[in-house]
């Protein structure tokens, strides 16, 4: 089976319901990449362990929408501002809120960590930057230059400058020891959402809503490259060894260069909204959220084309990179205190009050996977946030599809064997029994104290909730659009939804009732009957199965006809219908492949698809 996904370059690694209402931010950790934090309009900070599906921490005490959020450079520590404004950052390791602060006047916009020092930058719709001692609970400066939204913030490697970025069109350039602007660029023409310093040299990428990147020389404070693409970028993350850039739009991953600049590869990626992307040895993770879902893709850089026309190797990241400019040089130890930032007057100093003491005493930050938080973040002998191995970390799908693989009837002699849940199960699927008793039930003597037992029992409950309440809540929403008559709008709302359950529910009640489906509803649900036609779940597939029957024999008659006619003939065809049709025969085209595979199974699944291939035999005389 190896072989078979051999060629996969980019791949969805997973999908899952983050919090009770919409997701608003969220960021991964960098160091790892095998860690993210999730702010919701629930007031949440939640935390997960990428490619796991039960949240590890719940972080509470915001009153407001979070924002903006941030993990520090160790991922010891998680940052999230708020609507309002307020900051709040917490201790991973121990579990409890550090600090709450205030300040900004309104929406935090960005964060970033001091990449050695106990410091933490902010920057807010009310277009002021302030620069955070975090051990000491102070501003220690504000910086008040932008005249619109400050997008995004970004320390240099060696902690020595800030860079920000913001609706203004402008990047500006700190320096934070002596509290004064550096320099200021302004090619850009729309918002600068994304800065980027490179790893090792004075080097600076910028991305925009004008739908170019730019890189900036550090040294000679001047523009050096400049790419226009479309759609315009998301994400903008150097390779570790700094050869080239990577850039996240809304359909694919690009790789470029610079001096001269040049497009190393552009990888398709549905991803959409991609917020974040971070690397791990040779693979590229990237996040996007929709409504209360977040999603994770991988790419396999080890496939894609970079400088010199090869791919990418799994190598450690060079310490020096090129020779063309100045490298960053790091300090041997973090910083001590504050007297490297360069200290403000005593009136922008903030001293904790008694109403901080109130704020950080109603926060928290519960549990919510025992077994999670002692792996990740107190474990024995190593810290499992730490990049793994090569070669460990998520590995290729082993099909397609969300649901199955199936391999290419020359792989074996006989059917490929196809694990389907049956719609009539009387047992819960994917629990196991064990999961659920004491150690001291199968392991001796041992005993589990009431809080690490009711942990056990609760694991994935809290996520289960939030899955049905967001579920009932999409049903409620396709409910209200189903009393207005219209069947196809109320379809497409569920499609959106990217809920497979409220479309197999919708299908099953026009299956009842063939005279509501037309044939605009037919493009609408034929690429959505392809993946049901192929997943795990028996309902699903007998959902599937019973759809694409109606739609053969209702229409298939008048989608050959209309494609047969000559213009010769005088047919009345609106060129719309035409479409339809067109669409419609694409779409079974792909359908008749993948009945052709399964029809070869035994029993019901097998007589079902057997059935679908007759009426699908004119379909074939058509291509012919």
């Amino acid at each position: 089976m190896a072989g078979a996904h051999a060629t996969k370059t980019s791949w969805r690694l997973q999908e899952f319901v983050a919090h009770s209402s919409n997701v608003s931010c969220l960021a991964l950790g960098r160091s790892s990449g095998r860690l993210l934090a999730t702010g919701g309009e629930d007031c949440k900070v939640n935390i997960w362990g990428v490619n796991k599906s039960n949240c590890i921490m719940s972080l509470t005490g915001h009153n407001n929408p979070v924002e903006c959020i941030q993990f520090n450079s160790s991922e010891e520590q998680v940052a999230a501002g708020s609507q309002s404004g307020s900051l709040r950052v917490w201790d991973l390791e121990a579990a409890k809120i550090l600090r709450s602060l205030s300040g900004h006047k309104a929406n935090i916009t960005s964060l970033d960590f001091h990449p050695f020092g106990d410091y933490l930058a902010s920057g807010s719709m009310d277009t002021n930057i302030k620069v955070w001692d975090v051990r000491r609970k102070g501003c220690v400066f504000t910086y008040k230059s932008h005249s619109q939204a400050v997008r995004y913030l970004a320390f240099s490697p060696d902690g020595k400058w800030l860079a920000s970025a913001g609706d203004d069109s402008t990047i500006k350039l700190w320096d934070v020891t002596a509290g004064k602007t550096i320099t200021e660029f302004t090619a850009h023409t729309a918002a600068v959402n994304i800065i980027q310093f490179h790893p090792n040299e004075y080097l600076l990428a910028s991305g925009s809503s004008d739908r170019t990147i730019k890189l900036w020389d550090l040294e000679k404070f001047k523009m050096i490259g400049s790419v226009v693409l479309s759609p315009p970028p998301r994400c903008v993350v150097f390779d570790p060894d700094g050869g080239c850039l990577y850039s996240g739009a809304s359909d694919s991953l690009r790789v470029y260069g610079w001096e001269p600049d040049r497009c190393f590869d552009v990888v398709p990626v549905g991803w959409g909204k991609v917020a974040d992307m971070a690397i791990c040895h040779d693979k590229l993770i990237g996040l996007s959220h929709q409504q209360t879902n977040v999603s994770s893709y991988l790419v396999d850089l080890t496939r894609v084309k970079r400088p010199g026309g090869a791919v990418v190797q799994p190598t450690e990241p060079s310490p020096k990179g090129s020779t063309l400019r100045r490298s960053y040089e790091r300090p041997m130890t973090t910083c001590s205190g504050p007297q490297r930032v360069k200290q403000s007057s005593e009136s922008e100093r903030r001293s904790p009050s008694s109403e901080d003491e109130k704020e950080e005493n109603e926060s928290a930050a519960e549990i919510r996977n025992a077994d999670d938080y002692h792996e990740i973040f107190q474990p024995r002998n190593a810290i499992s946030r730490s990049p793994p191995k090569p070669g460990d970390l998520f590995p290729a799908p082993m099909e397609d599809g969300d649901d199955l693989y199936f391999p290419s009837p020359n792989t074996f002699n006989s059917p490929p064997p196809i694990n389907i849940i049956p719609s009539s199960r009387k047992e819960p699927i994917g629990l196991n029994v064990a999961d659920f008793r004491p150690n001291s039930f199968h392991k001796g003597p041992e005993v589990l104290g009431d809080e690490e037992a009711q942990s056990q029992i609760k694991k994935g409950h809290d996520t289960m909730c939030v899955m049905l309440s967001s579920r009932q809540k999409n049903l409620e929403a396709v409910k209200a659009v189903w009393g207005s008559g219209d069947v196809k709008n109320c379809l497409d709302m569920a499609v959106a939804m990217n809920d497979r359950s409220i479309v197999v529910d919708l299908l099953n009640i026009v299956n009842l009732k063939p005279v509501l489906w037309k044939l605009d509803l037919c493009t609408s649900i034929l690429p959505q009957i392809e993946e049901l036609l192929q997943s795990k779940y028996e309902s699903y597939v007998q959902t599937g199965c019973m759809s694409l029957k109606l739609i053969l024999k209702r229409f298939w008659p008048l989608i050959s006809e209309t494609l047969k006619a000559p213009p010769s003939l005088g047919v009345d065809i609106t060129r719309e219908e035409l479409q339809k049709c067109k669409a419609c025969f694409k779409q079974l085209k792909n359908l008749s492949n993948v009945v052709k595979t399964k029809a070869d199974q035994v029993g019901r699944h097998g007589s079902a698809f057997k059935e679908l291939q007759l009426l699908l035999a004119p379909f074939e005389s058509l291509l012919n």
